[in-house]
């Protein structure tokens, strides 16, 4: 009996010769699925990644929108001609010269 057992090859030995020796195209075909698989996790993961990005960003430009809008509305304030000329008088002690001594320089 101990010659019949050890002509017998292994089981694992005739699964291997059998995967790579006569089922070659489908283990070929098996490694193709398995990395198509893991191609297609990898694009799932990383388009998710960027519209959580994407919508981080819409998110700030909205909050960077508000603030440029109170800049633009704070700087219309501060320009307005009657602050400016309110705050010159009463700071700088300007005054408007009078009509009898403004120059008028005239270019050609």
């Amino acid at each position: 009996m101990s010659k019949n057992t050890a002509s017998q090859p292994s089981l694992t030995k005739l699964i291997g010769l059998d995967i790579f020796g006569v089922g070659r195209l489908h283990a070929i075909l098996l490694i193709c699925i398995f990395l198509s698989a893991i191609g297609v996790v990898l694009a799932t993961h990383n388009t998710r990644q960027m519209t959580v990005q994407r919508e981080n960003l819409l998110l700030e430009k909205d909050i960077l929108d508000g603030e440029w809008r109170n800049l633009i509305l704070e700087e219309s304030a501060l320009a307005e001609h009657s602050r400016v000329q309110s705050r010159s008088v009463r700071e700088l002690d300007m005054e408007r010269p009078a009509p009898d001594k403004e120059v008028i320089i005239k270019l050609r």
